[in-house]
């Protein structure tokens, strides 16, 4: 309860996920695995460095051709 003796307000969006989590406790660890899987790995600094200085800049207007010279 709140101040004003209101139950807490509980979004459905809440209480689905609330329902989901106690359903399945070992989603919140499927879920991290996953992650690990794709997002989480180590970052070579050095490729990372090289990739920098090898960009090119790009133009302002990206599709602008170049003016054919006749």
């Amino acid at each position: 309860m709140n101040l004003l003796g209101l139950p807490d307000y509980v979004s459905d969006a809440t209480q689905f996920l609330n329902e989901l989590k106690r359903a399945k406790p070992q989603l919140e660890a499927e879920q991290r695995a996953g992650r690990a899987l794709l997002w989480d790995r180590p970052q070579d600094r050095d490729f990372a460095r090289q990739a920098q200085a090898a960009r090119v800049p790009q133009k302002p207007y990206v599709y602008q051709t170049e003016p054919s010279l006749r």
